[in-house]
C-alpha cells in the first residue's frame, strides 16, 4: 500500500509518497512538488501516514536549514535501467557543485547524442530535491529543464551555493 505526507518546506507543499519497507523504514517513490510536471498526486487506496515519512521530513528540513548536504534515504527501484544509471550519477553529484548534461551522459556512457535521452531521464525523476537534478544545467551555465520550475532550480543551487552567473 502505498503512504503519503504533505511537508512544507521553502518550495511549498511537498508531497512524499512510499511504502514501509519489511525493516518499518519508508522507502520514498516519489517527491514532488506543487504544479510540478509529471508529479505524483493523491490516488484512491493510498494512506495518509505523516509518522511514516517523520525522519524524511528530518532530512528534508535539515537540507533546507543548510546542515545537511546529502541525503541518507532508501529510495523505491524504478525506472529503466538506462534511467536508474542516470540517476545513480545524479545522486554522486557534490553539494554546492553542478556538472552538464554532456558530464553526466559521458558517465553513463552515452556521450553525443546521448545527451537528450539523459535529459529526458533526469525529466522523469521521481525525487525531486533528494535526488539532486536541480544540479544539471546547460553546457553554457544556463539553468535548463527542471520539472519543479526553473525558480525552484535557481532557489535550490542559491541555497547549495552553486549559483553559476
Amino acid at each position: 500500500m502505498t503512504l503519503y505526507a504533505y511537508v512544507d518546506g521553502p518550495l511549498g507543499e511537498m508531497l512524499l509518497a512510499g511504502e514501509e519497507a519489511a525493516d518499518g523504514r519508508t522507502v520514498l517513490a516519489s517527491l514532488s512538488l506543487p504544479g510540478q510536471k509529471g508529479g505524483a498526486v493523491v490516488r484512491d487506496g493510498w494512506r495518509h501516514a505523516p509518522g511514516a515519512f517523520t525522519g524524511i521530513a528530518a532530512q528534508l528540513r535539515a537540507y533546507f536549514t543548510g546542515g545537511l548536504t546529502r541525503f541518507d534515504l532508501v529510495y523505491a527501484d524504478s525506472g529503466t535501467d538506462f534511467q536508474r544509471r542516470v540517476w545513480r550519477a545524479l545522486e554522486d553529484v557534490p553539494y554546492g557543485t553542478t556538472v552538464t548534461y554532456g558530464e553526466i551522459a559521458a558517465r553513463v556512457g552515452a556521450p553525443g547524442v546521448g545527451v537528450r535521452a539523459v535529459g529526458t531521464a533526469i525529466g522523469r525523476n521521481p525525487l525531486l530535491v533528494v535526488r539532486p537534478c536541480h544540479r544539471v544545467i546547460g553546457a553554457d551555465g544556463a539553468l535548463r529543464g527542471y520539472a519543479g520550475g526553473l525558480e525552484r532550480k535557481e532557489r535550490l543551487l542559491g541555497l547549495e551555493g552553486a549559483l553559476v552567473r
